[in-house]
């Protein structure tokens, strides 16, 4: 499941122990521009004994390489190897307009930043000479002094899973070729293979067979229900969320969530929430979300429904599912992950 990064983590997290007895695997800590992931982590990692615990995402622009590696290695420390390292490019938006950090060049950053991060947990001397990143650096650009040096500490592991959150080809591409997992958003499974299996069939193509099956990510609402009237609540309860990411999150032609929608075909759809979104007009961009897309995310409904779309998300390639359940209560929560630990089962 996904921690919020708006509000209610000390709550959730006081929810996981349940959670983690009823099969719960991983737990996800966003980061955007809100709290930052790392301290809350290490929270988690106290908090917890078993679950799987990640960052989902940190983005590569504001971290060197070699400290988003040491904070990997730190957190799968405190967490007793259980880490699992979520990169991601974000956007212009918050890179510029909260970091005052240069966006360019996602995909070789990416690339150089997980090389590094491997370096430094195989306790290798860094010395990396890239096109974004040269360690150490060059004595033309600072004091001359620089020599390389290794991690002091020895890693619980020496290679901690990297997930990449990647939406355009060619980052899609790059997480097939050299991430352990794949963390799509918006994630439709009867669409996402038109959408995406040409960049995923590329990079599985450049894959090192070292790194295993790609684990792929997606995301889901979750609420089994015999009530109709609670099961479209559930469902049109996304909507402004979608909005926001669809319509909000970037200008027009520079919005990474509007192309997937459109890749989709929801072409016309996806501009109407757009122009819809940044006119203000927040309700109408809502309403404006296609309720197929809408009903396709979510495990919503009958055990026999949710049963049926899981087997869609599996047909897909999805390898792990990130549900975020609904309930009036902590016990109503964990008994969702409890019912589609099961339902997955018989999948």
């Amino acid at each position: 499941m996904m921690l919020s990064y708006s509000g209610g983590f000390a709550e959730a997290v006081a929810e996981v122990a349940d959670h983690e007895r009823a099969g719960l695997g991983i737990v996800w800590v966003p980061e955007a521009y809100s709290f930052d992931a790392v301290s809350q982590l290490g929270y988690l990692a106290a908090r917890t004994s078993r679950v799987e615990i990640a960052a989902g995402v940190l983005q590569i622009y504001t971290r060197t390489p070699t400290l988003t590696a040491m904070t990997a290695a730190g957190l799968d420390f405190v967490s007793g190897g259980r880490f699992t390292l979520g990169l991601g490019a974000s956007n212009p938006q918050v890179v510029e307009g909260f970091h005052g950090v240069r966006y360019d060049a996602p995909v070789a950053r990416t690339r150089e930043v997980v090389e590094i991060c491997r370096a430094v947990w195989r306790r290798e001397r860094v010395e990396h000479d890239g096109g974004h990143y040269r360690i150490p650096l060059p004595p033309e650009e600072g004091t001359g002094l620089g020599k390389p040096l290794r991690l002091i500490n020895h890693p619980v592991r020496a290679r901690i899973p990297i997930v990449l959150a990647a939406l355009g080809p060619r980052n899609v591409a790059l997480a097939a070729e050299i991430a352990e997992g794949w963390l799509p958003i918006l994630y439709v499974p009867e669409r996402a293979g038109v959408l995406w299996g040409s960049a995923l069939d590329a990079g599985r193509a450049r894959r090192d067979p070292v790194l295993g099956p790609l684990d792929v990510v997606a995301s889901a609402t979750l609420c089994v229900t015999d009530d109709p009237v609670r099961a479209r609540k559930a469902v049109e309860d996304l909507r402004p969320f979608v909005a926001l990411y669809v319509g909000g999150m970037g200008a027009r032609g520079r919005n990474f969530y509007n192309d997937v929608v459109r890749g989709y075909g929801w072409e016309d759809e996806a501009r109407r929430i757009q122009d819809l979104y940044l006119d203000g007009r927040k309700a109408a961009a809502a309403e404006a979300v296609p309720t197929e897309m809408l009903d396709a995310m979510a495990l919503v409904g009958p055990r026999g429904h949710v049963a049926e779309r899981l087997a869609a998300f599996a047909a897909a390639g999805v390898t792990t599912l990130n549900v975020t359940p609904l309930g009036g209560s902590p016990t109503e929560r964990v008994a969702q992950v409890a019912t589609v630990v099961e339902l997955a089962d018989g999948v």
